[in-house]
């Protein structure tokens, strides 16, 4: 049954497919707004304040979008989209991109005509328990109830998983993460199953998330990063080689404090050309001007400086880099050359 809904959901986003115009950078400029899909609010990641103002892991990838592009990284607007909408709202053009965990997967990028532009966070899928729960594998949830977000490709790992290991289980579906930690806090399942980047963010937002634990099973491979409509290359470029100058000015070791000095006086050709300061013209290539990257990696900082202000182990998230390190420290963080 699950496997039916699942590509009920892909087959009605696909009918969309190719609605919008295939003129998305014309659009953005013209509108003066960039307009970005993020998830309905998950701590680290993406979620509003009081007053509206979102901040986050993947809010950071539209604001450098949108200082690309329009030269501000401010001209963003936010739209929450849940598991069930997200492909529909990049489909029909109500956003131009999504940046919100969102796996890579082969329907995806295929049937549902969309394009991948990259990776910013290469995840799995993990279990989150009460400690009182005295659970310590995944493989002691049998019988179990787990809360599982609908619309997502976590909904067949689960059943994969289970069915791999002769277990049986009673799913608890749900819309979105706040809803999965309420049914989750009060009860309603033994065990909520995400991206372990989600559960850690989820955990962190607890008022005692010291009395919940993540399981050490990593079930599935969960590359998330931003997507765009199939068809529209040329804003599928800005935005992927967007992540990749962020990517980039972690390696080369440009921040948001030495971008005017890495600018001027930088040794490093490739560095030079990033930032605009070269007589190469990377920018007209994509329709932008000289300085695209450098406003791009001036929004929130480098990749590493984002990783550390939202999600990193210096926050209430406490991620360590692991396969989200630069190449040249044992991760997969790797920018193709700005040359």
């Amino acid at each position: 049954m699950k496997k039916s809904v699942f590509l009920g959901t892909l087959s009605a986003a696909a009918l969309s497919a190719g609605i919008a115009s295939a003129a998305t950078l014309d659009d953005v400029k013209a509108r003066g707004e960039l307009n970005c899909g993020v998830t309905t609010g998950l701590t680290g990641f993406a979620v509003p304040d009081a007053n509206g103002n979102w901040t986050g892991f993947d809010v950071a990838v539209c604001r450098a979008v949108a200082a690309a592009v329009l030269g501000d990284p401010a001209k963003v607007k936010f739209v929450p989209t849940t598991g069930q909408t997200r492909f529909t709202a990049l489909a029909s053009g109500e956003v131009d991109m999504l940046a919100r965990n969102t796996t890579w997967t082969f329907s995806r990028d295929t049937d549902l005509k969309f394009d991948f532009v990259g990776v910013n966070y290469y995840d799995g899928q993990g279990f989150m328990v009460r400690k009182d729960l005295g659970v310590s594998s995944a493989k002691e949830l049998a019988g179990a109830t787990i809360c599982i977000q609908t619309g997502t490709t976590t909904e067949l790992n689960l059943a994969d998983y289970f069915k791999a290991n002769n277990m049986e289980y009673q799913p608890v579906a749900i819309e979105t993460n706040a809803e999965g930690e309420q049914q989750y806090l009060a009860g309603a399942c033994d065990a909520y199953t995400t991206d372990a980047s989600g559960l850690a963010a989820t955990r962190a937002a607890f008022a005692d998330p010291e009395n919940h634990i993540i399981l050490p099973e990593i079930i599935s491979k969960e590359p998330l990063g931003p997507l765009v409509r199939h068809g529209d290359n040329e804003w599928g470029d800005i935005v992927m080689w967007t992540l990749n100058a962020l990517v980039a000015a972690e390696e080369y070791g440009i921040t948001s404090a030495n971008l005017e000095e890495q600018a001027a006086n930088s040794p490093n050709p490739e560095v030079k050309r990033l930032l605009g300061s070269s007589e190469d013209d990377l920018g007209a290539m994509i329709k932008l001007d000289k300085e695209w990257a450098k406003r791009a990696i001036a929004a929130s900082g480098n990749y590493g400086e984002i990783f550390a202000a939202t999600i990193g182990e210096s926050t209430p998230i406490g991620l360590a880099r692991g396969l989200n390190a630069q190449w040249t420290q044992g991760g997969l963080l790797y920018s193709p050359p700005f040359r």
